[in-house]
């Protein structure tokens, strides 16, 4: 495949974009789980026809989070959230938390649904919170531990990104007040990562994750879950800051805690791909080739997956063919190799200047792939990319 790659004489600087892969699960401050304290309908007498029908769409409800049955939960935490506000009212707090155990069951991945339908049941979703969050702030009152679930819920799923913010800002600001500092790492993050993509991501919250990181390394062991994503988080963050040494440790950290695992986790993957990438930087290519070959040695993100580039440096514009004017390109062919360096580098096709060919080749030399993977094994493969050298004139 063709990959252009176009190149100034004055390189401008780019922005870098803060992306930040994410646990695809719902991360709240009480851990989102389903809500099952609820009092028995058939303690309410005279028992009714719908009582007994609620208790046993109940129980159907239960059995199906026990066996983890996604499709179950859904049918039947709607059935008995229905059922439900017939026999204890619209403002009964047993009707809050069946709306959140049918939000919670709203929001499980489901990747036969199309975008429509997936928005469709977000919105529904986001409802069913806001019923929650009105019960819980008349029982409670508006900034009680509560309402925190209701509040992620509600942001998590709000297409009302700035109505999103304020719930967020909201949630943490509840947290802080708790004294109870693993439930605010818990909400920080959660904010985080509702926020971190959106135009309302800022130096607050920024330092959520980074405040979450410190609590979680106060208050955890090195190998807990939440910590080490928190870790990894917090490079990431480092690193689209350009703060090399503060994520290198960070992204070896993660590697360390995760090479104890049977399995090849996602972050370990990915903090090796920013390892490669920070190590050349520093000039460092014997530890970049280190992390290559680890990720040549691990399952992939996927069974399937073509070579993808990790570290690209531009070559330098020769400054024969920048004093007099000159434009050109370059087309290379070239292996990415099991380990992911680039061999066998040769020109196929240029226009300029036989500098521009020289500078082309003494580049790809640097460059540092994931290799392509077939069956979850990598593999050598053929890669061709065009290398266009053309001046600023503004």
């Amino acid at each position: 495949m063709m990959s252009p790659i176009h190149l100034l004489a004055k390189p401008k600087l780019l922005g870098l974009t803060l992306l930040i892969a994410a646990p695809s699960f719902l991360l709240s401050a009480t851990e989102s789980t389903p809500v099952l304290g609820l009092k028995s309908a058939s303690d309410i007498s005279p028992v009714s026809d719908v009582a007994v029908t609620f208790n046993d769409s109940y129980k159907a409800y239960k059995h199906a989070v026990t066996d983890n049955d996604a499709a179950a939960m859904l049918q039947y935490s709607a059935e008995s959230y229905e059922l439900g506000q017939q026999e204890f009212g619209d403002k009964s707090l047993d009707t809050a938390n069946l709306a959140l155990n049918y939000a919670t069951a709203l929001q499980h991945k489901d990747k036969s649904l199309d975008r429509k339908s997936k928005n469709e049941r977000a919105e529904k979703a986001h409802q069913l919170y806001l019923i929650a969050l009105s019960i819980y702030e008349t029982e409670f009152g508006e900034d009680s531990l509560e309402t925190i679930d209701p509040l992620l819920g509600a942001a998590q799923t709000s297409s009302d990104a700035r109505k999103a913010k304020s719930q967020y800002h909201h949630a943490v600001g509840i947290a802080e007040d708790s004294e109870r500092p693993l439930l605010l790492a818990s909400v920080q993050m959660s904010a985080f990562n509702g926020l971190k993509n959106s135009e309302y991501y800022d130096r607050r919250v920024r330092d959520y994750a980074l405040d979450a990181f410190e609590i979680y390394q106060e208050k955890l062991p090195q190998d807990a879950l939440k910590r080490v994503e928190a870790t990894y988080t917090a490079g990431m963050i480092w690193f689209a800051e350009r703060r090399e040494s503060k994520a290198i440790p960070l992204f070896e950290e993660v590697i360390t805690q995760f090479s104890k695992l049977n399995y090849s986790h996602p972050y370990e993957l990915a903090s090796h791909a920013r390892l490669v990438e920070l190590y050349e930087k520093e000039g460092d290519s014997e530890s970049s080739t280190k992390h290559c070959i680890a990720i040549g040695s691990m399952r992939p993100w996927q069974e399937n997956q073509e070579q993808t580039p990790l570290y690209r440096i531009n070559p330098k514009y020769p400054m024969s063919a920048a004093s007099t004017g000159k434009e050109g390109w370059v087309q290379v062919a070239f292996t990415v190799n099991e380990s992911g360096f680039v061999t066998d580098p040769k020109v196929v096709n240029s226009k300029g200047s036989s500098g521009f060919e020289r500078a082309s080749l003494k580049a790809l030399e640097k460059w540092r792939y994931a290799p392509k993977f077939v069956d979850g094994k990598p593999v050598a493969a053929d890669s061709l990319v065009q290398l266009d050298f053309t001046l600023d004139r503004s």
